[in-house]
């Protein structure tokens, strides 16, 4: 939720990102405590598919299907912002036919509950790294992040370098996104860094939805009501049925909105930049593949030079890694691992080859 797309595609996303994040930041601010339950009393339309894994005082859900191979990492798979592990039906099965593969849903999203707040990238690539951990899924991974979750695959792979073996980016959030202000301004992310610190991790103390002010809460209800209004929408219409009856079910959830909410995401996008210009090649010869789109996705009288910087973003993130790939999705937009699943399972497949080698 929160974000739109996460990559900000179209200065139309670029507003209505600004106008729900704007509410939820508000919404949050200073609010924490202990969460024993969502605020929805509605339970989800079916049991979750996997299992759900205390990290801490709050539960995340982990989704492994596929037999683990010797010697060959276990691939997991990360989520554009608004997403959830659902996202994946259409690439998770061809992946599980050859690897050991795993999907989530981040904390307040799916069927994982509210976890503490604020939700900055390196929480929650600390719960992603401690659901693992506690769920007995082990090292090497292969990392896929769509989107949003292209810079939390970066960040996992910058804090635990380790345990990465391989990545795969489908349309990976941009270095420097643009943003549009509250004032209606176009800027960089990196016009909008206030070098705030970025607060630590929490390993406890989910956020009490209860801690909530009414009056917030009735914006925050607001804000589910506009994001639920199109769960699935094209292309997720492509989704299995199931897969769109818990997106119906999880956009009109609160932990939806309150999944999204990062106040300091210009400051941890600083410091993925600052990692990033440290060298040439700042992942080595990891295997590497970027996929990106080619359907524009842009529209207006800037379109051509907005999708001419999309793909040379890539084309340079493809470049972080001297055995990096670039991969043109001919036929898809930005939900490649909907209008292309295969394209994504072949690309998963050959970076699983190469971290084998």
């Amino acid at each position: 939720m929160a974000r739109m797309d996460d990559r900000t595609v179209g200065l139309r996303a670029i507003h209505r990102r600004g106008v729900v994040a704007a509410i939820v930041l508000v919404a949050v601010a200073g609010v924490a405590g202990v969460a024993h339950a969502q605020a929805d009393s509605v339970p989800p339309p079916f049991p979750a598919p996997g299992r759900l894994v205390d990290v801490g005082g709050w539960r995340l859900h982990l989704n492994c299907t596929g037999d683990a191979r010797p010697a060959q990492p276990t691939v997991i798979l990360e989520t554009g912002v608004g997403d959830f592990s659902v996202e994946w039906s259409l690439v998770q099965p061809g992946v599980a036919r050859f690897a050991r593969v795993c999907s989530y849903d981040r904390a307040g999203d799916g069927w994982s509950d509210i976890g503490p707040h604020p939700r900055t990238f390196r929480q929650i690539v600390y719960e992603l790294h401690t659901l693992l951990e506690r769920a007995g899924e082990r090292p090497p991974f292969i990392l896929v992040g769509h989107s949003y979750g292209g810079w939390l695959v970066r960040q996992y792979q910058m804090t635990y370098p380790s345990e990465v073996a391989g990545m795969v980016l489908v349309e990976a959030g941009a270095d420097d996104p643009w943003r549009m202000t509250p004032d209606g301004k176009l800027k960089r992310s990196s016009e909008l860094a206030t070098g705030a610190p970025i607060p630590p991790v929490k390993t406890s103390d989910p956020l009490r939805v209860a801690d909530i002010p009414p009056g917030i809460m009735t914006q925050i209800r607001a804000g589910v009501a506009q994001m639920s209004q199109a769960p699935n929408g094209p292309p997720r219409n492509r989704l299995p049925p199931d897969a769109q009856r818990m997106r119906a079910w999880a956009l009109a959830r609160i932990g939806h909105i309150l999944a999204g909410v990062n106040p300091v995401e210009h400051e941890e996008l600083a410091a993925l930049r600052a990692e990033r210009m440290k060298s040439a090649h700042p992942l080595g010869d990891l295997p590497l593949v970027v996929i990106t789109r080619g359907v524009p996705d842009e529209s207006g009288p800037n379109a051509a030079a907005m999708e001419e910087e999309h793909r040379k973003d890539h084309t340079a993130v493809a470049a972080f890694s001297r055995s990096g790939k670039l991969v043109v999705a001919t036929h898809s937009g930005h939900h490649v691992q909907l209008e292309e699943p295969e394209l994504v399972v072949s690309a998963i497949r050959e970076v699983v080859a190469a971290a084998r080698r």
